[in-house]
C-alpha cells in the first residue's frame, strides 16, 4: 500500500502474536490453560502461507478441477459408500431433508470418503496452521483469527483434543472439512455417543453437513440444477447467473435438458443460467439449492464438482458437451490484469483479486457486447488479448 509498510511487515512477531491471541481467547471464554497449552511453543507452519496462493478451485481450469474428483474410481467408491451407510443416510434424509447423493458427494470431494484423514502429507494439526495464518496472512488475519479462536473453543469445550484436531492447511476439519466456526454452529452428535465427532464418526460428519445445508435453505425434494443444451444463435447475455426464469420460460428460449431427465414442472421451480467456459462449453440451469452448495465453498468449480458427482453417484450421465480443453487459462497475474483493465474501461469487476466470479463475468460480457463478441463472460487468453488491445496506452 502506498506510503506504508506491507501488511505482513506490520504484523507483530509470531511469539507476540500468539500471546495476544491467547489473551483474546481467554477474553472470549476459552479456559486460560487450554489457550496457553495449545499455543505454547508453536512455530509457523511453512507450508501454509504458500497454499493461500494456489487454491485449486480458483487457479485450475474448471474441467481439471471436476475431472480430478469425478473419476470412475470415486464414483464406484461413492456408490459403495451409499450402500454401506444406507440406513444412516435414510435417517439423515428424514431428519434434515437433504438428498443422500449430495451428502456423499461432499464427502467424496472433501476427503475422498475419509481416505485422507490419516495421511500426514495432506492433513496437519489445525492450531498451528490457523495460528500461522492469523499471525502472518495480513490480508485476511481477522478471518483466520476468528477461526483459530473457534478451534480453541472446540478444545475448551472438550469436543476434541489437539491430537485429533487435524485438517487442511486452512483449518478445515474432518470427513466433510468443516471450518471451526461451521463446526460450532452446525456440528451434531448423530450417532448418540455424546460427542460431535466429525473426524471419526461418519454419521456425525454427514449429519452435520446436512444440518449446515438445511440451515442455509436447502430445499427438500429439489435438485441443484441440470446440464442443458442451447440452440444456435442463443443470446448469451441471458447467462448472467442472476436472472431467474421458470423452466418453461427457459424451454421457450430454446434450452433443452442434456442429461436425459426432463425439466421440473411448475412455475415455482426457477433457475439461473451459467456457462462457466463460454459458448463452447457446457451450460447449466442452477436452482436455489446450488446457491446453498456455494455457501460451503464459494468457487463455482467446487460447487459444480459436488453437484456433478452427486448426479453420477445417482447413475446420471456425463455432461452433454465437453469443455474447451485446448484453451489456455489465465494465470493469477493475468486475471488481475484483466480485471484492472476492465475496470479502467468502465466495466466494474467487483475487485481485482484474480478470482473470476459473477461480477467479473458480467464485466466481461459488457466488454464483449461493446466489441461485437459473443457475450458469454468467458475469461481466457484470447479475451485478455482483446481487452489489452482495447485498453488505453500507458
Amino acid at each position: 500500500m502506498a506510503g506504508g509498510a506491507r501488511a505482513e511487515e506490520a504484523q507483530p512477531n509470531f511469539e507476540q502474536c500468539l500471546t495476544g491471541l491467547a489473551r483474546l481467547a481467554e477474553a472470549r471464554g476459552v479456559p486460560a490453560a487450554t489457550a496457553r497449552d495449545a499455543l505454547k511453543d508453536l512455530a509457523p507452519d511453512p507450508a501454509v502461507l504458500p497454499a493461500t496462493k494456489t487454491q485449486a478451485e480458483f487457479v485450475r481450469p474448471v474441467w481439471d478441477y471436476i475431472d480430478a474428483s469425478v473419476t470412475p474410481e470415486k464414483i464406484a467408491t461413492g456408490q459403495a459408500k451409499l450402500a454401506e451407510w444406507a440406513e444412516v443416510l435414510g435417517r439423515i434424509e428424514a431428519a434434515y431433508g437433504v438428498d443422500r447423493h449430495i451428502l456423499v458427494a461432499f464427502w467424496g470431494v472433501e476427503s475422498g470418503y475419509g481416505s485422507v484423514l490419516d495421511d500426514p502429507k495432506i492433513v496437519r494439526p489445525v492450531i498451528p496452521a490457523l495460528a500461522t495464518l492469523a499471525c502472518q496472512d495480513g490480508s485476511r488475519a481477522g478471518f483466520w483469527r476468528d477461526e483459530l479462536l473457534g478451534a480453541l473453543t472446540i478444545l475448551g469445550n472438550g469436543d476434541a483434543d489437539a491430537a485429533r484436531m487435524t485438517g487442511s492447511w486452512a483449518g478445515a476439519m474432518g470427513h466433510t472439512q468443516f471450518m471451526p466456526s461451521a463446526y460450532l454452529k452446525h456440528a451434531v452428535d448423530f450417532d448418540g455417543d455424546g460427542k460431535r465427532d466429525i473426524w471419526r464418526s461418519v454419521p456425525d460428519a454427514l449429519a452435520s453437513t446436512a444440518n449446515f445445508l438445511k440451515s442455509y435453505g436447502w430445499r427438500s425434494g429439489e435438485g441443484w440444477g441440470q446440464d442443458v443444451s442451447r440452440p444456435e444463435g442463443f443470446d448469451y447475455r441471458l447467462a448472467d447467473e442472476m436472472t431467474e426464469r421458470s423452466f418453461s420460460e427457459w424451454a421457450a428460449l430454446g434450452l433443452k435438458p442434456a442429461g436425459g431427465k426432463g425439466f421440473p414442472e411448475g412455475a415455482e421451480r426457477r433457475a439461473t443460467l451459467v456457462v462457466p467456459a463460454g459458448a463452447r462449453g457446457p451450460a447449466f440451469l442452477l436452482e436455489p439449492n446450488f446457491r446453498v452448495i456455494l455457501r460451503y465453498n464459494t468457487a463455482l468449480a467446487y460447487a459444480l464438482t459436488v453437484a456433478h458427482l452427486s448426479d453420477r453417484l445417482a447413475g446420471g450421465p456425463p455432461f452433454g458437451r465437453d469443455w474447451p480443453r485446448g484453451d489456455r487459462m489465465l494465470t493469477n497475474d493475468e486475471r488481475i490484469d484483466l480485471q484492472t483493465r476492465l475496470e479502467a474501461l468502465g466495466h466494474p469487476t467487483g475487485g481485482t483479486d484474480g478470482k473470476v466470479g459473477p461480477e467479473t463475468r458480467a464485466a466481461i460480457r459488457a466488454f464483449q457486447s461493446a466489441h461485437g463478441l459473443v457475450p458469454d463472460g468467458y475469461a481466457e487468453a484470447s479475451l485478455l488479448d482483446k481487452v489489452r488491445a482495447a485498453s488505453p496506452a500507458p
